[in-house]
């Protein structure tokens, strides 16, 4: 008699367990299908940063031409007498 109530104990704590595991099985597809879109957009991430990193060093490129051509023009100016 003691089997059948141990049994039936076990039986019933599995039965709950698999209630309760089936919506975190069922969610399983989804949250692969957002991992994996996060990783995507990690990777966009990524390459964005690095253009934006490109485009920083040119922008300085860019400053310190406009800079020697500030001070040549300076120069000229101060030539002429103007």
């Amino acid at each position: 008699m003691v089997i059948w109530i141990v049994l039936g104990v076990v039986l019933l704590a599995l039965v709950v367990l698999a209630l309760a595991i089936r919506p975190v099985v069922s969610r399983l597809p989804g949250l692969r299908r957002s991992a994996l879109a996060l990783q995507r957009r990690a990777v966009e991430a990524e390459s964005l940063r690095s253009a934006a990193e490109q485009l920083q060093a040119r922008a300085e490129s860019l400053q310190e031409r406009a800079a020697v051509a500030q001070e040549r023009i300076v120069l000229i100016k101060a030539k002429r007498g103007d």
